[in-house]
């Protein structure tokens, strides 16, 4: 029996899980990239780049090209991308698999401050420090582009989009990233707080030990929650578990894709 797996990815989770999944026997597999990187790297199976509409465009999907699961690999902060999963998986019966990496945990030696948002972390800054090293992605710098009175140095795979804050200097560049090299950048640009998203996994992880070892202050943006009728598994092994009790007989299938022929 054939199956099709979308999987809603853009992290190093989905790119391994589509990895696995090429490898089976009788398992096509999807990978979907919002576009927002212009090199995203070679995946395996096939591969979408863009929106699908929101919600409804993507159920519409998922009928048109007979998918038997959908597994959001997405970033933890993809909250609109999770959300039009969930509602779409409702909508159609498909089953959703949500993988998300656990999050980072302070441990002794942390100076950590969480809060809620961007806009939070532009709010606490400046009671902080006046040296920033901004490493939240390129998009949602315009929570901080009003704070002219810090110096920022912004790290991101791709230019960042304005508005920016206006003593600002970009270091374009892709983890995974050692210590000794975070230590270096640090003491180098003289930074004294880094700002981060809790995303989690190792390769940019090596910042916080970082700042740990040279005593910097950190503030963390927590991630948004998951939709309550969601949970979550954190690995690529879980997923295929999760996948293996989802997985529903052939026929019948009220969308007509029973046979192998009847799919794209």
């Amino acid at each position: 029996m054939s199956s099709h797996i979308l999987v809603l990815g853009g992290t190093a989770e989905a790119r391994e899980l589509a990895a696995v999944l090429a490898a089976r026997d009788g398992v096509r597999v999807t990978s979907s990239l919002a576009g927002r990187v212009t090199r995203p790297g070679v995946l395996d199976g096939e591969v979408r780049v863009g929106g699908f509409g929101g919600a409804e465009g993507l159920a519409s999907w998922l009928r048109e090209h007979c998918a038997d699961a959908v597994v959001d690999a997405t970033h933890p902060f993809a909250e609109a991308i999770t959300r039009n999963a969930a509602r779409a998986a409702a909508a159609t019966g498909v089953p959703l698999v949500v993988l998300r990496r656990p999050g980072w945990r302070p441990g002794p030696g942390d100076r950590w401050h969480p809060v809620v948002s961007l806009h939070a972390a532009a709010e606490l800054l400046p009671r902080i420090g006046r040296r920033a090293f901004l490493t939240t992605g390129r998009l949602g710098l315009a929570a901080f582009a009003h704070l002219a009175d810090m110096h920022f140095v912004i790290r991101s795979v791709e230019p960042p989009e304005p508005p920016v804050p206006p003593d600002t200097r970009v270091v374009l560049a892709r983890g995974p990233f050692t210590v000794a090299g975070e230590k270096e950048l640090l003491t180098a640009y003289r930074i004294d707080v880094l700002v981060t998203k809790d995303s989690g996994g190792a390769a940019t992880a090596a910042k916080l030990s970082a700042a740990r070892e040279l005593g910097l202050p950190v503030v963390v943006v927590r991630r948004p929650p998951l939709p309550p009728e969601l949970t979550a598994v954190p690995d690529v092994a879980a997923v295929l578990e999760r996948l293996g009790r989802a997985a529903r007989p052939t026929p019948p299938d009220p969308r007509g894709c029973g046979a192998a022929d009847t799919c794209p």
